[in-house]
């Protein structure tokens, strides 16, 4: 049986589509898990702060992205997290991540991110569970991880130089 913290715990989902693109192409861009800074939106920083990039234990530092929740005048507050790899599989190219530290109010958060081949592309799966976050929404978590993951698919079909 679940207990209550399971049962109040956010699930979500966000999923992009890319044509053209191979599994084979993308994974090597969201494998490399410091350089999550180059297809995130608004993300400035990232790096390894311990352990060896790309081996579970890794933790990296994120900081500089916008989330839903940001206000306008707020533009001292830098938000950053410290996420750690909790596995890395490059045949079934997924990982999972924890957020570990941070000032945006996340608390026991895991996402997994899989590449998915498909006949004419492929998919990029981000799954995501975390506690309620004081001032967000499951909404504003859906925005920011979707909007994050189109970005980030846009981006790689860029650098792949595949029309979009």
């Amino acid at each position: 049986m679940a207990t209550d913290k399971e049962q109040q715990k956010w699930k979500g989902k966000a999923c992009e589509e890319l044509v053209g693109p191979k599994a084979e192409q993308v994974w090597p861009f969201l494998a490399d898990f410091t350089g999550l800074n180059k297809w995130f939106p608004t993300l400035t920083t990232c790096l390894a702060v311990e352990g060896i990039s790309g081996q579970p234990g890794c933790v990296r530092y994120c900081a500089g992205f916008k989330t839903p929740v940001d206000k306008d005048d707020d533009q001292e507050t830098v938000n950053w997290t410290k996420q750690k790899l909790l596995s890395i599989d490059p045949v079934e190219k997924t990982f999972s991540y924890s957020i570990v530290d941070g000032n945006v109010g996340f608390n026991s958060y895991i996402s997994t991110v899989k590449v998915l081949p498909k006949e004419d592309g492929c998919n990029i799966e981000w799954r995501y569970e975390v506690e309620p976050v004081e001032g967000w929404t499951p909404e504003n978590l859906d925005s920011f991880i979707g909007l994050g993951l189109r970005v980030m698919a846009e981006r790689m079909k860029q650098a792949l130089q595949v029309p979009v």
